[in-house]
């Protein structure tokens, strides 16, 4: 009886087993892909502290926030030849590096706009390209943390593909908000107290970013330190990375650098 019953389970076995050589390989793991990434559109706003137009463009960027929420990601790059640098009384929001951005997209004048790397265009605008550039589907996941730990902020980015092989560039700029200086205003008035938000301070990895390159369904992690400038206010410092390339930014995401 213990013989035949041990019998009949190894006949089956055998029987399961000779079956499953009939299943041709490729039909044995059904693929999935990825759930599509909502788009996160990226506005690099080219402004100055002597641009009396420049406060009518953030206005604008304001009313597009309040419409669009977290999908749309603003930069303020002070650079070109309305951007202040400062001097031993007065505070200016002008880098270098947002010099050499005003001038490798060969702008002509301010405020000017680039909305996912298209071309440069004024901000009466910038609504129009905005909702045509949520319209399409990004082919990535892009998200990030930071924290800020004895004056050095630790940034992780995370990034899953999901349609495709993305690449291209991974760029990672600090922001910071909240700060109060001189700006000449659309009547012609001096503003002292004017509040700049989303401004520019640095390119965390390279004025151009690193290589960047993920498959779909592939996850990556990029990690990465940024020294803390003591002008800078850690409660009002955020984080933009971004994935662009000759087609344009891929994708884009934002988040605050959380100061323990």
């Amino acid at each position: 009886m213990w013989r035949q019953f041990t019998y009949t389970i190894i006949c089956g076995i055998c029987l399961l087993l000779v079956g499953c050589d009939h299943i041709a390989e490729d039909e044995r793991l059904i693929y999935e892909k990825p759930e599509p990434s909502q788009r996160v559109v990226l506005l690099e706003d080219f402004t100055g502290q002597r641009c009396v137009n420049c406060p009518t463009a953030t206005d604008v960027i304001e009313q597009l926030q309040e419409t669009y929420g977290e999908a749309l990601v603003a930069v303020g790059i002070h650079g070109g030849p309305l951007a202040f640098a400062g001097n031993a009384r007065v505070l200016g929001l002008k880098t270098e590096t947002g010099d050499l951005y005003y001038n490798h997209w060969k702008l002509e004048y301010q405020p000017v706009g680039l909305i996912n790397r298209r071309e440069p265009v004024n901000y009466t605008e910038w609504a129009t390209i905005v909702k045509e550039e949520l319209a399409k589907p990004s082919p990535l996941h892009l998200l990030g943390s930071a924290d800020l730990e004895d004056g050095t902020i630790n940034i992780i980015i995370d990034a899953e593909g999901t349609d495709g092989t993305v690449t291209g560039k991974l760029q990672v700029w600090l922001l910071e908000d909240s700060i109060k200086a001189l700006q000449l205003m659309p009547d012609g008035s001096s503003n002292q107290e004017y509040v700049h938000n989303h401004v520019f301070r640095t390119a965390v990895n390279g004025i151009w970013g690193e290589d960047f390159s993920i498959n779909e369904g592939e996850i990556g992690e990029w990690v990465m330190t940024q020294d803390l400038d003591p002008s800078w206010n850690p409660e009002h410092l955020s984080i933009v990375a971004f994935v662009y390339n000759d087609n344009g930014v891929q994708q884009a995401t934002k988040f605050k650098v959380i100061d323990f």
